[in-house]
């Protein structure tokens, strides 16, 4: 069965707001909320600065880390997802992306500035896409 991410209307538009806004460089974030069965739903977002300063890799810093794991745990919420930005190429995980995503086994969502679109993907036994679903 395909795993699925809820996010509102609002929390898409944020993250593409936060993608434009640092674009050349890639942009990231957390994604707070709750998992069941196979849904993943979307609470807050949890903007992060790319200490990386890059257009082709991103890193979030272990204090940011840790205050948004922190934040997380004090709102009752699970960190859920990482959403990071793709300036230049396809939104679909980047051979270093593949290499995080094993230490990080949540649903990544991944916005591609070049063609103005969101996927998002989990890494299983292999990389498998995620459906989106937005919420009003």
């Amino acid at each position: 069965m395909q795993k699925t991410i809820i996010l509102s209307q609002s929390q898409k538009q944020i993250l593409i707001d936060h993608a434009k806004k640092y674009a050349p460089v890639e942009s990231c974030a957390l994604l707070f909320g709750k998992e069941e069965s196979n849904t993943s739903t979307v609470k807050e977002i949890f903007l992060t600065k790319n200490t990386e300063n890059s257009p082709v890799n991103f890193t979030i810093s272990n204090e940011e880390l840790l205050h948004g794991y922190q934040e997380a745990e004090r709102k009752g919420l699970d960190v859920i997802g990482i959403f990071h930005s793709h300036p230049h190429s396809e939104a679909s995980p980047s051979s270093t992306d593949k290499k995080f995503m094993m230490i990080n086994p949540v649903v990544w969502v991944i916005f591609s500035n070049a063609h103005d679109q969101l996927n998002a993907f989990v890494l299983e036994s292999e990389i498998s896409p995620v459906l989106i679903k937005i919420q009003a």
